[in-house]
């Protein structure tokens, strides 16, 4: 089974409604649904999508920015070796905190604060995911990318941005590709 197999595989696995406070009986519609703090949990197309493109391992180190409700937290983590996630709104980290140990998780490490800074102390990482929009890359998220590491990211201004697949290479070189034209919650923080 290569990669993308084995991450659709895992995706098909996870039950989304688990990871609703709201909307439960619409959680199969591939729709972005209200979590509240206006945060949204991101339709499930899109979760996968992003996912795939990461190109996870299963020894990989994940950061991930912005934990929601824990839904594509919990896919990252099944997917790969250790997740280190960053949520800025208190009732949402804890929230997801309870749902993710509540549902076994048990390779994942939780921060409250400023996705915007990553976690240094962790750093580097193989992968990271940001489910935010950032008016421009953070260079401090560049900086904890590992040498031939990935991140996506959601680029651009207010209701619309550019997907964008950041690589680094073996130098530290970066490269960016467009993937699509996506719209998310703003990236709020020190960048």
């Amino acid at each position: 089974m290569n990669t993308k197999e084995r991450i659709i595989k895992l995706y098909n696995e996870l039950d989304r409604s688990s990871f609703m406070d709201f909307y439960k009986e619409q959680s199969k519609e591939d729709t972005p649904f209200p979590i509240g703090y206006g945060q949204t949990i991101s339709q499930p197309s899109l979760v996968l999508e992003m996912t795939i493109l990461l190109d996870l391992e299963t020894q990989s180190r994940v950061l991930e920015i912005g934990t929601g409700s824990g839904y594509q937290t919990a896919l990252l983590s099944k997917a790969a070796g250790t997740i280190y996630t960053v949520e800025r709104i208190k009732e949402l980290h804890l929230r997801a905190m309870e749902r993710l140990h509540e549902g076994g998780y048990t390779n994942i490490h939780f921060k409250l604060g400023d996705g915007s800074l990553g976690w240094p102390e962790h750093a580097p990482y193989d992968r990271i995911m940001v489910t935010a929009s950032a008016t421009n890359i953070p260079n401090s998220l560049l900086e904890q990318l590992a040498p031939n590491g990935k991140m996506i990211i959601p680029v651009g201004p207010d209701y619309v941005q550019d997907l964008l697949l950041i690589e680094k290479d073996a130098t530290g070189n970066i490269n960016k590709k467009l993937i699509a034209k996506v719209s998310f919650v703003r990236l709020i923080g020190d960048y």
